[in-house]
């Protein structure tokens, strides 16, 4: 079910508050262009800085508005384990079809501590929960040997890796098995993650390049040498794109590059800010390369 081009979608706002009309637009627009699955309410989409109220919304406008066409795998992880306890049981509820948990930040727990986080939230819900590994924001990395314990959990099923070590992926199948979904989190490394065994992306940069990120991952996980060379060739023409989208805090450089597509502002909550004037240069010229705009 999980795999292919899955969008962290960003969360649209207007006046500080969710720009539901934007929001409902984003949705149709991947729906409409190829995307595999939807990631509302993740870390790109401010999950931090959103009210539980607001956190709840955004998942339950995304899994009505996609209607089933595409699976919503909501983003559910907090540095509270209660927290996220909460926010899983009620995206099971409103009919998620997973739940994207990272690693709690700034907390700092031990190996122990992320199997037993992992594990309250595994015995209080019955959806599949994908792991978000990200030591760059969250400090902590968690080790293949604690992700293949917790494998052995009923809802436990994959992982987004975002250490950019491509040797984990090897490291994981080995461990795990095919049977273990691997998506990367970073758009960049992408390619040679399939390669190595991965089956798709959560993608910053399919928030505004749905079509080619799509057909990427289809191609590049194909065995014919015509596809997987149009995937190489799409690999090149977005790669500009996926350094553009870090050129500054993630999500300001991604919701400026929607801001210059007409698909929402680019307001951001504190203590993120818009881009600079330099960013944008180098956003735009990405986004003109790309012909996305």
């Amino acid at each position: 079910m999980f795999k292919g081009s899955n969008v962290a979608l960003i969360t649209p706002f207007k006046n500080n508050g969710l720009d539901e009309e934007a929001y409902i637009k984003l949705i149709h627009f991947h729906i409409n262009n190829g995307t595999s699955g939807l990631v509302p309410a993740g870390t790109t989409g401010e999950s931090p800085t959103l009210s539980h109220k607001e956190h709840q919304k955004v998942i339950d406008l995304c899994i009505k508005e996609s209607a089933g066409k595409i699976p919503v795998i909501a983003g559910t992880g907090s540095n509270s384990t209660e927290e996220a306890i909460s926010l899983t049981t009620h995206a099971e509820k409103a009919g998620a079809d997973g739940a994207l948990i990272v690693t709690p930040y700034y907390n700092k727990p031990t190996q122990e501590g992320l199997y037993q986080h992992y594990k309250a939230i595994n015995d209080k819900c019955g959806i599949p929960i994908i792991i978000y590994n990200i030591p760059g924001r969250s400090v902590i990395d968690m080790s293949v040997e604690t992700m293949a314990k917790l494998f052995e959990l009923k809802n436990i099923v994959g992982v987004k890796d975002a250490t950019g070590d491509l040797n984990r992926v090897d490291q994981q199948l080995s461990k795990m098995g095919k049977e273990f979904i691997q998506m990367t989190g970073n758009d960049d490394n992408a390619f040679e993650f399939n390669k190595r065994g991965g089956v798709g992306t959560i993608s910053v940069t399919a928030n505004i390049a749905p079509k080619l990120c799509s057909d990427f991952q289809k191609f590049s996980i194909s065995k014919n040498n015509d596809e997987l060379n149009k995937a190489k060739k799409l690999d090149e023409i977005l790669q500009p794109v996926h350094s553009a989208m870090f050129i500054e805090s993630n999500p300001s450089p991604v919701k400026y590059g929607a801001k210059l597509m007409n698909l929402c502002d680019d307001e951001v909550r504190l203590p993120l800010v818009k881009v600079s004037d330099n960013a944008k240069v180098i956003i735009k010229k990405a986004l003109e390369s790309a012909k996305l705009i």
